[in-house]
């Protein structure tokens, strides 16, 4: 029986991974916001940070160019983009509202990315997986989260941070 009180949230399914073989750092959000879902799009809502910091971290005008421009500059760069969520039921973006996770399925991810070898975490949600990965030999960062429902810290301010992906 439904209870009125409780409405159904929307089954919600995240992107593809944005990886292969030169994957190096992994970038792991906790899963899509509308936006991005809405546009099949990584960090597709225009006041979140990634693309900028991306764009810093790389050399590359990544936040300039066109989605389907700036994933293969990405991969080159050795960076790739997932989440650690597969799915979940949602209203809205904010990750407080997840119901129902599923993590994706990273068992092949050492085949998938021999290169691998650092993880960052966009924010605490999807830092909570942090330790699974370190114990599988991974270097993990969890790093401030880009969305812009997270503003405390500046652009520069966080982009510092995230600087630490490239200190191995």
């Amino acid at each position: 029986m439904i209870n009125a009180t409780d409405p159904l949230l929307p089954a919600l399914t995240g992107l593809a991974p944005v990886i292969d073989a030169r994957t190096r750092i992994l970038v792991l959000g906790s899963f899509p916001g509308a936006a991005s879902l809405a546009a099949q799009q990584y960090y597709a809502h225009p006041r979140n940070l990634l693309w900028p910091i991306l764009s810093a971290l790389t050399g590359e005008p990544l936040a300039q160019l066109p989605y389907d421009e700036r994933l293969p500059r990405l991969l080159a760069h050795g960076f790739g983009l997932w989440d650690v969520l597969g799915a979940c039921e949602r209203e809205g973006s904010l990750d407080s509202a997840i119901r129902k996770p599923a993590a994706n399925d990273f068992s092949r991810l050492r085949e998938l990315c021999p290169a691998l070898e650092t993880i960052g975490f966009n924010g605490q949600t999807s830092g909570k997986f942090a330790a699974q990965f370190a114990a599988h030999g991974y270097r993990t960062l969890v790093l401030p989260s880009t969305s812009p429902a997270h503003a405390s810290l500046s652009l520069q301010a966080k982009l510092e941070l995230w600087r630490e992906l490239l200190h191995c």
